[in-house]
């Protein structure tokens, strides 16, 4: 067994002893990050939506939804507000226009700090 390998062996052994503490963690993690990600993506919307689509940036939400094992986040226009049907047109374009991908844009922002946190978190783990 290589050094990498018991390394690793390690690491699971100490993320199964602490699989309730990594859930939490987890979902705390997940939680926070949908919250920048709306809230960068409402920042984004809030610049390019234009006067025509001026309440769209106020149509973004997010929802975290626990799965056995682990969490989901669902960050996005709530097409049940006014002018949160516009999502699809405005992130993504039509033939004519070319899409903001305001939430693309605020994923790719997002996302090393949600990679920090989550190597963190099993370091943490690892060395309980």
């Amino acid at each position: 067994m290589t050094a990498d390998t018991r390394e690793l062996y390690q690491l699971a052994n100490a993320m199964t002893r602490n699989t309730g503490q990594a859930e939490t963690e987890m979902a705390s993690i997940v939680t926070r990050g949908a919250l920048n990600v709306k809230n960068q993506w409402r920042a984004n919307a809030q610049v390019t939506a234009g006067r025509h689509a001026r309440l769209y940036p106020y149509t973004i939400s997010y929802d975290v939804h626990p799965t056995p094992g682990g969490v989901t986040a669902e960050i996005g226009p709530d097409k049940a507000r006014l002018q949160g049907p516009l999502g699809n047109i405005l992130e993504y374009g039509t033939s004519r226009q070319a899409g903001h991908n305001d939430g693309g844009r605020a994923l790719l922002t997002e996302l090393p700090q949600f990679e920090a946190q989550v190597i963190a978190l099993t370091g943490r783990l690892g060395r309980l």
